[in-house]
């Protein structure tokens, strides 16, 4: 078992949340979290991952030497339901839960080996993979596990970007984008529950499955908003063929490419935060896009 003072920061970590009163908070109290941790579920953890950006990750090992990953989770509006989430999906098709603490947001979860992140791989193979676990996560809601709509996260998001509005180039552009949130919130053909950030680095190749799902952040609503994070992972395609971009992913998950299109120029033209100029420009391309 370590000690307290020997659990590293990822500077990764410092730099985003060091300078937010909410997360250098977070940061001060994470060391005293991963020691009652690997206290309580007898754990020697390794050297965190430098590329988790609002957890944090490290592997471990369990008192019988069992390979595991301890996450410890910046508490943030997206990813309340996280745990919830991976317990539901149970290893269908996501990392399985070991051991969970609400309280310090907290899991200890599968480890995924050898851990390759599908981001590796040809963004072709990435469409059919992302695809294939998207319609593996969709389901339509338990009355016994209440997760939230999907509307609350897009009014969050709104609510950013008017407050955001005079750093944003286009302004008219943001309010065209946040006008079809809710047009295409108020016409949704039929919800299940969303992973909502499925892209292809939140996916790693495993044993028990060739590709397994981390980090998703559940709510209920339009499957076809689900393509979305994948599409935004994948900007020069989508910059160079939107239509043909677009059209692909939404065939292979089986979900309205207009659909697809329309709510991926939302979340671009409305963004509030950088790199806001490109993200606009590529709005107006996936805009033009038929």
């Amino acid at each position: 078992m370590q000690k307290m003072d020997s659990f590293p920061i990822p500077a990764r970590l410092e730099t985003g949340f060091r300078g937010r009163t909410d997360g250098a908070a977070w940061l001060d109290r994470l060391p005293g979290a991963i020691h009652a941790l690997a206290q309580r579920w007898s754990l020697t953890p390794g050297a965190p991952y430098e590329v988790a950006s609002c957890s944090w990750v490290a592997p471990c090992a369990r008192e019988d030497g069992t390979p595991a990953v301890l996450k410890v989770g910046w508490p943030h509006m997206e990813a309340r339901d996280e745990i919830d989430g991976l317990l539901l999906w149970d290893g269908d098709p996501t990392v399985r839960v070991l051991e969970a603490d609400r309280e310090l947001n907290a899991m200890l979860l599968e480890r995924c080996e050898p851990g390759a992140v599908l981001r590796e791989r040809p963004e072709e193979e990435q469409d059919r993979v992302i695809a294939g676990l998207l319609k593996r996560l969709w389901r339509t809601e338990p009355g016994s596990h209440p997760f939230r709509p999907l509307s609350e996260m897009i009014a969050e998001w709104t609510r950013e970007s008017e407050e955001r509005a005079a750093h944003l180039p286009d302004a008219g552009l943001a309010r065209e984008g946040l006008r079809i949130y809710q047009a295409l919130l108020a016409d949704s053909p039929g919800d299940v529950l969303l992973a909502t950030d499925l892209h292809a680095g939140n996916v790693l190749r495993a044993q028990r499955e060739p590709w397994l799902v981390i980090d998703p952040k559940p709510f209920v609503g339009d499957p076809a908003y689900d393509a979305t994070q994948h599409l935004l992972n994948c900007p020069g395609r989508l910059r160079a063929t939107p239509g043909a971009t677009i059209g692909r992913v939404s065939d292979l998950l089986g979900v309205d490419p207009e659909r697809v299109r329309l709510w991926t120029f939302a979340r671009l033209a409305s963004d509030p935060w950088e790199p806001r100029h490109e993200s606009q420009a590529l709005a107006r391309r996936v805009l033009s896009a038929r």
